[in-house]
């Protein structure tokens, strides 16, 4: 199949997430939220297995959204145990950890992912996140406290934030962050390859150089989010309009093609913790379900980048026009952030 056509795999799994998050964690409220995220976990190992032996595109299109339907009510339940367990003084810095399963993902399973599919095929790096999937759903029940009690928890009061502007204004800021580091970031191989002349070989561990960005951007936002969130935020996201719209130049020698593949990793994680604590702290009383929802945003970004990248390739403007797109999308979530940050309470 063509790459934009495989593309679609991540904008169906983005957009699953997206839509089937919300409803899943509605539906979690009132069990115990170690229950929920056990359930999640067996949902998410599902999906993977289905994945794996998948015959045709459309089964494995299938097993994608089984997989992605359980990610959104996971990470936001999550974010919402951690914040718990660490205090609202170290919001940003707990969830800036539990995101650090992303910078640890992109470091080692994505270049990974791709040395494996290049040497045993795509569906050995299913088989794969299965196996860690198990292993993950064995820590949670060995390590996640379980609650004393069912949470007090009523659907209306959790649905009372998405009323207010601020919300909407934080979640259409994650949003276009989102689908403007997508946009890019799933061409990334062709970029490489096509523009900056980079063998195949060579992607994997330029993959690995993305990822120690994204930890160290992680790092660098849940250390100052807690303090200064709104200058967090709205410096970070011009940071990454900055990376992203460098890349076509950046593309023309090898050794810039590196820098910018590490300042993206940087740039884009380290709004992260910024965009979830944003959103957690507009709805304080209610944090459950706008987290998720927040986690959705995410999401459609991560569809629409992919879908409008994909579309510039198939009309034959090259591997440069995701790049352009991209900076105008970044550029667009430094516009959306400033309606939040007038918002916020003064830090």
């Amino acid at each position: 199949m063509s790459i934009p056509t495989a593309a679609l795999l991540i904008s169906g799994f983005a957009l699953a997430v997206a839509v089937g998050g919300p409803p899943l964690t509605l539906a979690s409220l009132r069990i115990r939220q170690k229950t929920a995220l056990i359930a999640l976990l067996v949902l998410f190992n599902a999906g993977q297995i289905l994945g794996a032996l998948a015959p045709t595109y459309s089964v494995l299109m299938a097993a994608r959204v089984i997989t992605a339907l359980s990610v959104g009510a996971f990470f936001g339940i999550g974010a919402v145990v951690a914040v718990n367990l660490a205090g609202e003084d170290r919001q940003a810095k707990a969830i800036a950890i539990m995101f650090g399963g992303l910078t640890v993902a992109n470091i080692v399973g994505v270049p990974l992912g791709a040395f494996i599919g290049q040497h045993w095929g795509w569906r050995a790096s299913f088989w794969i996140v299965a196996g860690l999937a198990c292993v993950s759903l064995a820590a949670v029940i060995a390590l996640v406290p379980a609650s004393r009690q069912l949470p007090s928890i009523h659907v209306r009061a959790e649905l009372r934030p998405l009323k207010l502007p601020a919300m909407w204004s934080a979640l259409l800021t994650t949003a276009h962050s989102q689908a403007a580091l997508f946009a890019v970031f799933s061409y990334i191989a062709p970029i490489l390859t096509t523009l900056a002349g980079f063998s195949p070989a060579a992607v994997p561990p330029l993959l690995v150089l993305f990822g120690v960005g994204t930890f160290a951007g992680s790092y660098i936002g849940g250390r100052f989010a807690d303090r200064h969130l709104s200058l967090n935020l709205f410096v970070g996201l011009l940071a990454l309009t900055l990376v992203i719209g460098l890349f076509p130049i950046a593309m023309l020698a090898k050794s810039t093609a590196i820098a910018i593949v590490f300042a993206l990793g940087v740039a884009a994680f380290a709004i992260n913790p910024a965009l979830q604590t944003q959103v957690m702290r507009v709805a304080a009383d209610a944090p459950t379900v706008s987290s998720t929802v927040n986690i959705s945003a995410f999401n459609v970004g991560n569809t629409f980048g992919p879908w409008v990248g994909g579309v510039a390739i198939s009309a034959n403007y090259g591997y440069e026009a995701p790049e352009v797109l991209a900076a105008g999308l970044a550029l667009a979530s430094c516009a959306g952030s400033y309606p939040y940050r007038k918002a916020l309470p003064r830090e």
